[in-house]
């Protein structure tokens, strides 16, 4: 976790603050605001189709609310923990536009935002960045054929605009050769 000094002006006078800003990355931000969205599609799923429950929510003031609509039990959740409030905040945002467009369908909108949470972040665990000599002995193809064509099509593209040197070239092949992603259907993809 980062924290950076923020900084309030009031009245002319500048006051430091304490750390107003805590960031998160990699993994442990990515699982915070999962758990988030778990959270608040759990309690949003249970009201889905008509076998769906009822959901109690309480109320700051008055008696509780009883209701199955998906986008007033996802409005009703603010969780304590801030990351995981984000996480739950951007399915709100899901709800609440769904609300908005269709009128309906807050809670399938809901639930097919988590699944498409979690299959994104699935993708992004997988081995992506792996080497890219392992990737091109699966596929049974030449990684410098590969990394020569794309340098001629940049070339042809380029036309007459862009003149490699030689080092630029050199360059261009160390990179590609180390960062080019290829399928398991033998097409690169840039």
């Amino acid at each position: 976790m980062h924290r950076f000094a923020s900084k309030s002006r009031a009245l002319g006078r500048t006051s430091h603050r304490g750390y107003a800003k805590d960031l998160k990355f990699g993994a442990d931000g990515r699982k915070a605001t999962l758990a988030g969205r778990d959270l608040l599609a759990d309690a949003v799923a249970v009201t889905m189709g008509p076998k769906g429950r009822n959901v109690i929510i309480e109320q700051s003031w008055g008696s509780p609310k009883i209701t199955k609509d998906g986008v007033t039990v996802a409005k009703a959740v603010d969780l304590k923990d801030k990351y995981e409030n984000l996480g739950a905040k951007l399915v709100q945002d899901v709800a609440n536009k769904t609300n908005e467009e269709a009128g309906d369908g807050t809670t399938c909108a809901t639930v097919l935002a988590r699944a498409i949470a979690k299959e994104g972040m699935k993708i992004s665990q997988k081995a992506v960045r792996q080497p890219i000599t392992t990737i091109v002995a699966n596929a049974g193809i030449e990684p410098g054929a590969v990394v020569e064509k794309v340098i001629a099509n940049t070339e042809i593209n380029c036309g007459s605009k862009c003149n490699f040197d030689p080092v630029q070239l050199e360059e261009l092949r160390k990179y590609l050769q180390k960062y080019v992603v290829y399928s398991a259907f033998a097409q690169p993809v840039l």
